[in-house]
């Protein structure tokens, strides 16, 4: 009555009522994902209110596209979407399980056992399930060189369950080099060095590993080579174009000469700027035939572009600061915020660094560089779905990779530990519980 008063639109409903709402939300929620559960599960369509359709395996996708009225079915969803999260993989085994607990527990309750002993008794078979995993988990030293044989079949496992066997093979190849590409002995591995790149165009068997980095932009500058071999990489962050005051501030002249003597001075700070990167070039190129390459974080003026076309120097512009830190790991040197004090030990190394242009839409490849910390997985495919679709199998790879060099153990696949543990409990920790809460 209390909430009649204070809602009159709100819904009442008994005890058990609710709480079968709550059960079959959960069933509900397992019958959607159980079919696409394992390498030869279906996948699903969804077709958004704009008519765009997504093809996807991934149950992280699926809860988060699905509109979810049911709050308990909502809860059951960032559950699911938590486990991603935390290991990058196993959101429908996730529904699917809270599902049958749900489905089994429903037995009980109609038979008149009240649900707190139900969860003492999910309780009681958590504890005693995490304790039997660290028994049955096999060991696998990773040291400083893993095996290989162990992170691929890791990886084959995540990826068939997603994509076609062939392209999972393919893929599986990829995503074990690009993570020990970027592990660092006695440093937690940091995915996000690992740069995921998209083209559209040719076929998904096209995607490859690319050990350097590649950025979704070229050179602004016609005269500027499109490829350039062993090249010293000079990461930059400094404006190279003309900038205004940034308080009010007033010029006056009388005259066309104190004008141009004006300009000339403004215009005389960048180009002292542009020439010590000059003369750190001359330094370093003559004499062979290397060359040198910029990529600046800020933005470089065409009349600073055209100087540096003239002197036989790659400048590109606005890179992503994000980039710019995956090139220091991948090139080597160091990043540099001012010119006053270039030396050759603040420079990197690529062997190969060249521009391809897809359509409108121009990529500059950074290619064949000294121990690389950095690396990019270059995602082809003839349409969206089909790279979004590889996009979250190669992310769930990457994860369980990680996964397995920083735990060092596996976990045996296929439901073997879900077998294994049934049989555990029933057998020898059934016996050890006194009371109802046994026959949970």
């Amino acid at each position: 009555m209390s909430l009649k008063v204070l809602n009159p639109n709100a819904e009442v409903v008994n005890k058990s009522h609710a709480l079968h709402m709550n059960i079959n939300a959960a069933k509900g929620l397992q019958d959607v994902l159980k079919t696409n559960l394992g390498p030869k599960g279906t996948i699903k369509m969804l077709v958004g209110g704009a008519g765009d359709i997504k093809l996807t395996k991934d149950g992280n996708t699926l809860l988060k596209e699905m509109q979810i009225q049911s709050p308990t079915a909502i809860m059951i969803a960032r559950t699911a979407v938590a486990q991603d999260d935390t290991s990058g993989d196993g959101t429908t085994s996730t529904v699917i399980f809270i599902g049958e607990l749900m489905k089994q527990s429903e037995r009980y309750i109609d038979e008149g056992m009240h649900p707190r002993v139900l969860v003492d008794g999910f309780e009681i078979a958590k504890k005693a399930t995490l304790q039997f995993l660290e028994k049955f988990k096999t060991p696998v030293v990773m040291g400083d060189e893993p095996d290989k044989e162990i992170l691929k079949m890791v990886a084959r496992t995540a990826l068939r369950t997603k994509l076609y066997e062939a392209l999972a093979d393919q893929l599986t190849d990829i995503v074990v080099n690009a993570v020990l590409c970027i592990r660092k002995p006695e440093e937690a591995i940091d995915l996000f060095m690992v740069e995921i790149m998209h083209m559209r165009h040719k076929f998904d068997v096209d995607t490859r590993l690319v050990e350097g980095l590649v950025l979704d932009h070229g050179s602004r500058h016609p005269d500027m080579k499109r490829r350039a071999e062993n090249c010293y990489i000079l990461t930059l962050n400094v404006s190279l174009e003309y900038e205004k005051s940034e308080v009010n501030a007033g010029f006056f002249y009388s005259n066309a000469e104190q004008r141009e003597a004006m300009v000339a001075a403004e215009r005389r700070s960048v180009d002292d700027k542009v020439q010590k990167i000059i003369d750190l070039k001359n330094k370093v190129c003559s004499g062979s035939d290397s060359n040198f390459v910029i990529i600046n974080q800020k933005g470089i003026d065409p009349p600073s572009l055209d100087i540096l076309a003239r002197a036989g120097i790659v400048a590109l512009r606005r890179a992503k600061r994000r980039n710019m830190e995956r090139l220091i790991l991948a090139c080597g040197g160091e990043a540099v915020n001012s010119v006053d004090d270039l030396t050759p030990d603040c420079l990197g190394w690529a062997g190969l660094v060249y521009e391809h242009v897809l359509g409108e839409e121009k990529y500059t490849f950074v290619e064949n560089v000294k121990n690389p910390h950095s690396c990019t997985i270059l995602i082809k495919g003839p349409n969206d779905h089909t790279i979004a679709q590889i996009k979250d199998a190669v992310r769930d790879g990457l994860r369980a990779v990680k996964n397995t060099i920083e735990d060092e153990a596996v976990v045996l696949g296929a439901g073997a530990f879900e077998v294994a543990a049934r049989q555990y409990l029933v057998n020898e920790v059934k016996k050890t519980v006194k009371g109802v809460r046994k026959f949970c």
